[in-house]
């Protein structure tokens, strides 16, 4: 089966292919979620009833949460803080200064990251993007590359309905056993993405979609996986039971206090003598002539009235006989406690807290304090590390499409970016006010602490264990500052000889 159809493959090394023998096949890159199937003489089978399947029951889930009022409020902050569009500039940035190459190599490096966001547009798409793939726990990009021209690099990238395609690992084992334990080694896994515009959900065989070279798809994954099922989930996963919760209170509140607000009046409807079947025949027509029927529906959160006759809501008809006080209406008193709100709060905090948001932020009146860094929140400070984790999680999709843009255009060989991309630092923007004045405070603490050792450097300490340690200050930092300071020095005006 060739799977080079609409996708591109880049070469490698012969001797690179060569794998150690074992009966468990090798992980894969971003191997989290993909579909592992067994390939024998008679061909291939891929069932994807289950894990396809509920994956795009997921990502439909997702979705669906996502249009909450609270959830999307959540979803908004936490975008809104991961990436950031306060400058003209991109919200993440390149950095190459521990890269170990040429600095030709290092300004390429550069150039190409630039020109992969320009093709995503991530200055105008970025909190889009970013928010996708929050919601569906991955992201996929078609790399579209001219295949006769392949040193011309990337020529777009298309982004991918995740519920459309899966990367599937094909496992070869031998048919001889082999060593004392008779096992079957695994000779070859193959991996490539299968793309079905109808959606990857019914069990077929392989030839039920388009497969695709591992090498054209940029994927990028939440980072989070059920150990079970071996399905990635993504990071809404965890509030699916708040919300269904909040989403019944919130519903049992309003029809509650629809159904007990008014109060209610108890018709006692005098028959007579009339026999049993008449009188409640008389009973009924007397309901019918003045009740009117009052229905809400949860899903639209309309009420609505069935009949269109003048009276109130659930009122109660008692037939009373001859002899007794006759016809009389009594009124009922409505519900009482009806502007309590704990239950609702409460799964509202439970909701926040499984999305890591701070509980402070579901509050309007609490407005933001742009204080001393030192001031800030426990409940802040989480939320900036989860930040921070979610950041690194998406910085996959950059490393991956940097990674492939520089062996397309000849920058680096294939087997030296393992070694170059942990030298790369991507950098995303921070929010430009409270970093100020984290710096500020961090500068200020230093120079103060250092101004109190004044009368100890020299006799305790050194004057450079003092920049190292207690100004936080590099090497090339300290070189610097020492040439500026030797070039700012006013020059000594020359002694006369006649003065001796």
């Amino acid at each position: 089966m060739a799977v080079k159809l609409f996708g591109f493959e880049i070469s490698r090394p012969k001797e690179q292919e060569k794998e150690l023998k074992s009966f468990v096949p090798k992980e894969g890159t971003n191997d989290e979620g993909s579909l592992t199937v067994q390939s024998n003489f008679y061909g291939t089978y891929l069932n994807l009833d289950n894990n396809a399947k509920s994956d795009s029951e997921l990502i439909d889930r997702y979705r669906d949460m996502s249009i909450h009022p609270e959830v999307d409020s959540a979803i908004d902050d936490i975008v809104s803080e991961a990436i950031v569009n306060d400058t003209d500039e991109y919200p993440i940035k390149i950095l190459t200064k521990n890269v170990n190459q040429t600095t030709s190599v290092k300004k390429a490096i550069s150039d190409e990251f630039s020109s992969i966001l320009r093709l995503m547009k991530f200055r105008e798409n970025g909190y889009n993007i970013f928010r996708d793939w929050y919601i569906d726990g991955r992201v996929y990009f078609h790399i579209i590359v001219d295949t006769n021209r392949p040193k011309d690099g990337i020529k777009e990238l298309r982004k991918i309905d995740p519920r459309k395609i899966k990367k599937i690992r094909e496992i070869e084992k031998q048919d001889k056993k082999q060593g004392e334990t008779k096992v079957p080694l695994v000779s070859k896994v193959k991996e490539y993405y299968i793309f079905n515009d109808k959606g990857v959900m019914n069990g077929g065989d392989t030839a039920s979609g388009i497969p695709i070279t591992i090498d054209s798809i940029a994927y990028c994954p939440s980072g989070l996986k059920d150990g079970k099922r071996n399905y990635v989930i993504g990071h809404l996963h965890k509030a699916i039971k708040p919300l269904n919760q909040l989403r019944l209170v919130e519903d049992s509140v309003v029809i509650y206090r629809w159904s007990r607000a008014p109060e209610r009046r108890v018709f006692y409807i005098d028959v007579g003598n009339l026999p049993k079947m008449k009188a409640e025949q008389y009973l009924n027509d007397i309901m019918t002539k003045y009740k009117n029927k009052i229905v809400y529906d949860g899903s639209t959160g309309e009420v609505r009235d069935d009949r269109k006759h003048l009276s109130m809501l659930e009122d109660f008809w008692f037939p009373r006989r001859e002899g007794g006080r006759g016809t009389e209406i009594e009124t009922l008193p409505g519900g009482s406690n009806l502007g309590e709100m704990d239950d609702v709060l409460y799964f509202q905090k439970k909701l926040y807290k499984a999305l890591n948001v701070p509980i402070s932020r579901l509050e309007p009146e609490n407005s933001i304090q742009l204080g001393r860094a030192t001031e800030i929140s426990r409940d802040e400070y989480k939320f900036n590390r989860f930040i921070v984790r979610l950041r690194n999680a998406f910085t996959v999709l950059f490393m991956d499409l940097l990674k492939k843009q520089l062996i397309l255009k000849g920058i680096i060989a294939p087997e030296d970016w393992e070694a170059l991309s942990e030298e790369i630092i991507l950098d995303y923007t921070q929010d430009s006010y409270y970093t100020e004045i984290k710096n500020t405070e961090m500068i200020r603490d230093r120079i103060t602490l250092a101004g109190e050792m004044a009368d100890f450097i020299g006799t305790y300490y050194s004057k450079d264990w003092v920049r190292r340690n207690v100004l936080k200050m590099s090497d090339d930092e300290i070189d610097q500052m020492q040439k500026e300071m030797d070039a700012e020095k006013p020059e000594e005006p020359e002694q006369d000889e006649t003065d001796f």
